[in-house]
């Protein structure tokens, strides 16, 4: 009886999957490559944030220093924000000293109002005191921060608080701060929304938050961060 070998029967079929294989291969189209998404952070438009000192308004804001120092610091804060006055008490005290005495920074405050309708009113009775008092501007901004207690919409804050301790500040009329913001009280917020917005797109997500040329800080560092910052851009 005449068999088949199996070895070459194997063989056989072994190289006509080969050809098949090879045919095949050469008739499907390579897939696309795919590049690494490198990209670490994104808004919600889908571009990166990007700190940039030169593009932040800074034209009618209030602010402390040299009006034309070498050095900007934005700074964004919120007058119900525990970690704005735990910064506004300590590094910030430091800042002020060694750079803004001196003339070599200037400190450009910002809104970003987001813990409650105190956060509101502080902001708004700001800018008022701002345009009619901004010589006794710092020295009410200190003592809104001296008086803050718990976070948020309990305690000091309100607007009845505020104004009666805007009537302790010596060269200040509390009445006609409390006239300019009723008066004012949607310009004002208008204002403080484009603060908010503002700092949003070059990456501020709270307070306090800070940008210094093309850098971004976030929160109250020790003011060695800040230092290492500023002497840079001062080189």
């Amino acid at each position: 009886m005449e068999k088949t070998n199996i070895s070459t029967g194997t063989g056989i079929i072994v190289a006509g999957f080969l050809i098949a294989l090879a045919i095949f291969i050469t008739k499907t189209p390579a897939a696309p490559k795919v590049e690494p998404d490198t990209t670490t952070t994104k808004t919600t438009t889908g571009t990166t944030p990007k700190a940039d000192i030169t593009k932040v308004v800074t034209a009618n804001m209030p602010f402390i220093g040299n009006a034309n120092a070498p050095v900007t610091i934005a700074y964004w804060s919120d007058y119900q924000c525990p970690f704005c006055k735990k910064f506004e008490t300590t590094t910030f005290q430091s800042i002020v000293k060694n750079y803004v005495d001196t003339g070599k920074v200037k400190v450009v405050f910002k809104d970003y109002a987001f813990l409650g309708s105190d956060s509101i009113t502080a902001g708004v009775y700001a800018r008022a005191v701002w345009e009619l008092y901004p010589a006794q501007y710092m020295a009410w901004r200190e003592e809104m921060y001296n008086k803050q207690d718990d976070e948020g919409d309990q305690g000091f804050g309100d607007e009845a608080s505020v104004l009666a301790m805007t009537e302790t500040i010596s060269g200040i009329d509390a009445s006609k701060v409390a006239q300019a913001v009723a008066a004012n009280k949607d310009r004002y917020q208008a204002m403080m929304d484009a603060d908010k917005s503002e700092g949003s797109s070059m990456g501020i997500t709270g307070t306090p938050g800070f940008i210094l040329g093309n850098q971004e800080i976030a929160g109250a560092v020790p003011y060695s961060q800040f230092q290492v910052a500023i002497e840079a851009l001062l080189k």
